[in-house]
C-alpha cells in the first residue's frame, strides 16, 4: 500500500509569495489611482489660453453680415449695331465722367455705308436745285407770254375804241368793229387763261419741289443716322462715376444690343448684405446700422430686405443716412452690423470658441490657478458677445478658447 507524503512548505517560498501578492496590489491600486487622478485633473499653460471677464452693462444685440456697395444710379452700355472693339481706353474701376471715352469700335461697311448716304444727299440736293431752276424758267417764260397776250390785248381795245369812233362817223362799216370786238373778247379769254395757268403753275412747282425737299431730307435723315451710329462705336460712360464691369475684349465682334460695359455713380450707393436666414426674422426695415469699409465706419439704416434665400442668407439693403463715405466706392466689399435690439444691465461675455446663443453648455471659469468646468446657459447673440443668463457672475474670469479636447476633464490646472 501506497502511502501519500504530504509536501513540507519552506519558509523561502512563503516569503516569495508574500511579495508577488505585494506587488500585484500596488500595481492595480497604481493604475486606479492614475486613471481617477487623468480623468479628473490635468494642467495648461494659461499663457495659451484666451481669457475674458464678464461684464455687466448696455449690451447692443445686433445681426452681422457682408456684402458689397452697389450703385443706385447704373447705366448700362450696349452695342448700337455690329462692329469690332478697336480700342479700350479704360476698365473696371475707373473714375469717368459722361463724355468719357472707354472703348473704340469700328465697322467698315458701316463707313462704306456712309459714304454712299453722303453721295446720295448730295445728289438730291443737286436734283432740288435743277428743279428750282427748271421752274423759274418756265415761271418766267410763261410770264413773258402772259406779258405779250396782255400788251395785244391793251392793242386790240384801243383799236376797238378807234374804231367805234370811226363808224360813229360812217368812215367805216359796223362789221369792222364788230370783228375788232370779238377778237378783243377772244384775246382777254386767252390773257385770262394764261393768268390761271401761271397761278396753277406756281402751285405744282410748290408740290414738286416740297416733294423734292422730302427726298432731301430723306437723304439727309439716312446719313445723320448713320453717323451717329458711327458716333456711337465711341462708347463714353453717359454719367460720372465708377466703370464696374467691362463684357469685351479688344479684336471681339460684338452685335447690336451686345452688353459692352456697366457703370455706377459715385454719390448714390448702397450697401447690399447677405445676412444668415436664421436671423431674418430679427431684421425689420428702418433699423440702424454701421457699414465698415475698412478704413472708417459709417452710419446706415435698413431700407430693404429682399425675401429669398440664397445659400442661406437673405440680402439686406442698407443706405447710408449722413452721406456716403470718402472711401465708398462701387462693388467695394463691406461688413454691416445691424442693431436689432438693446439690452440693459444686460451679463455678457465675449464669445467663446464653438458657443452659441439660447444653449446651454460648459464654460471653464477661473478660480485662482484653477479652471473649473460649469454649466452656462446663453441668451441673445450681440455678434462679438454673447449675453448669460445663468451659471457665471460679473467680474468673473472664462476660457474662451477652445476646450474640446479637455472636455473630460472638470478641472484643470492652469500654470
Amino acid at each position: 500500500m501506497d502511502v501519500v507524503k504530504s509536501k513540507t512548505v519552506t519558509p523561502k517560498n512563503s516569503l516569495k509569495r508574500k511579495i508577488t501578492a505585494m506587488v500585484v496590489c500596488a500595481s492595480v491600486l497604481g493604475g486606479v489611482f492614475h486613471f481617477t487622478s487623468s480623468s479628473s485633473s490635468t494642467s495648461l499653460q494659461q499663457n495659451n489660453l484666451i481669457v475674458a471677464t464678464v461684464q455687466r452693462g448696455d449690451l447692443a444685440i445686433q445681426v452681422d453680415g457682408y456684402g458689397v456697395l452697389r450703385s443706385n444710379q447704373q447705366k448700362l452700355l450696349t452695342a448700337q449695331s455690329s462692329a469690332t472693339v478697336s480700342e479700350i481706353l479704360l476698365r473696371p474701376g475707373a473714375i469717368v465722367t459722361p463724355d468719357s471715352v472707354i472703348l473704340r469700335m469700328q465697322d467698315p461697311d458701316l463707313k462704306q455705308s456712309i459714304e454712299t448716304a453722303r453721295m446720295a444727299l448730295e445728289e438730291q440736293e443737286a436734283n432740288l436745285r435743277r428743279q428750282k431752276l427748271a421752274n423759274q424758267r418756265e415761271r418766267l417764260s410763261e410770264k413773258a407770254t402772259q406779258a405779250q397776250l396782255e400788251s395785244e390785248y391793251q392793242s386790240l381795245v384801243l383799236r376797238r375804241q378807234a374804231q367805234q369812233v370811226l363808224r360813229d362817223q360812217g368812215v367805216i362799216p359796223a362789221i369792222d368793229v364788230q370783228t375788232a370786238e370779238l377778237e378783243e373778247q377772244q384775246l382777254g379769254a386767252r390773257t385770262e387763261l394764261q393768268r390761271q395757268r401761271i397761278t396753277q403753275l406756281a402751285q405744282l412747282h410748290q408740290e414738286d419741289i416740297e416733294i423734292s425737299q422730302q427726298q432731301v431730307n430723306q437723304a439727309r435723315s439716312n446719313l445723320a443716322r448713320l453717323e451717329q451710329r458711327a458716333q456711337q462705336l465711341e462708347v463714353t460712360a453717359g454719367i460720372s462715376g465708377t466703370i464696374q464691369h467691362l463684357a469685351v475684349e479688344l479684336g471681339q465682334s460684338v452685335s447690336a444690343g451686345q452688353e459692352l460695359a456697366q457703370v455706377g455713380s459715385n454719390s448714390d450707393l448702397q450697401a447690399l448684405i447677405r445676412i444668415p436666414q436664421s436671423k431674418a426674422e430679427q431684421i425689420k426695415v428702418g433699423q440702424p446700422a454701421t457699414i465698415d469699409t475698412r478704413r472708417e465706419r459709417v452710419p446706415a439704416a435698413v431700407t430693404r430686405i429682399t425675401p429669398q434665400v440664397q445659400d442661406g442668407t437673405i440680402e439686406v439693403e442698407l443706405s447710408f443716412t449722413e452721406g456716403v463715405p470718402e472711401s465708398a466706392r462701387p462693388e467695394l466689399s463691406v461688413e454691416a452690423q445691424i442693431l436689432t435690439n438693446q439690452l440693459s444691465n444686460a451679463l455678457y461675455v465675449e464669445r467663446p470658441a464653438n458657443k452659441q446663443a439660447h444653449s446651454a453648455t460648459e464654460l471653464y471659469i477661473i478660480d485662482g490657478d484653477q479652471a473649473v468646468a460649469t454649466t452656462v446657459r446663453f441668451g441673445e447673440d450681440a455678434g462679438r458677445h454673447l449675453q448669460i443668463l445663468q451659471g457665471v457672475q460679473e467680474n468673473q474670469r472664462v476660457i474662451l478658447s477652445d476646450m474640446t479636447p479637455h472636455s473630460e476633464h472638470k478641472a484643470i490646472t492652469l500654470l
